[in-house]
């Protein structure tokens, strides 16, 4: 059907905002909230993900496993084929370097979750995984989008709630559309 594909910075509120409204349509056959394979041990914290070593994931790659795959702050982040059903309306969260291909392949929304500076650097200290001087260098980094894709923004700065009823309106909003365009789960 297509991607909805989340981006922004660290400490946005990305994967907040997707837990939250996983939540909410849990049972609607309209989505399928994709579980990223990274080389970054469970036990780290942040998202519910596939944990595989280096090793593990040049061999999936090699066995075509992955449907997309990017590198990042260090680690190696993959959408396995498996969890991008044709019949559904995809969700993922990926790095903007990979926005292009993930266009190639499928129609795609994107979805840009920010949050003032403050509010991240905030964010990125709570979560424990950074020295201060890591966070600053996170802030500091910065990345265009590309302005030729269709691509909605979300200002993460209220309530998970709030940011969450944000997320799920564009969501809505894109199975709307793929039906409208006559692709049905």
């Amino acid at each position: 059907m297509g991607w909805v594909a989340l981006v922004g910075p660290s400490g946005a509120g990305k994967d907040s905002l997707l837990d939250r409204v996983r939540v909410e349509l849990a049972g609607d056959a309209t989505f399928h909230f994709a579980r990223r394979t990274i080389t970054r041990p469970a036990e780290a914290g942040g998202e519910a993900h596939e944990a595989v070593s280096s090793a593990e994931f040049k061999e999936l790659t090699d066995k075509k496993a992955f449907i997309l795959t990017w590198d990042a702050h260090g680690l190696r982040y993959a959408i396995r084929r498996s969890e991008a059903p044709d019949d559904k309306l995809v969700v993922i969260s990926v790095s903007r370097s990979v926005l292009h291909a993930a266009a190639e392949i499928r129609p795609l929304r994107v979805v840009e979750i920010t949050a003032p500076r403050e509010v991240l650097a905030e964010r990125l200290a709570r979560r424990g995984r950074e020295t201060a001087p890591q966070i600053e260098a996170r802030l500091e980094r910065e990345m265009d989008l590309p302005r030729d894709l269709d691509i909605v923004t979300i200002s993460n700065d209220a309530s998970i709630e709030e940011g969450a009823a944000r997320l799920r309106q564009v969501l809505d909003t894109a199975a709307t559309s793929c039906a409208l365009r006559g692709f049905r789960p």
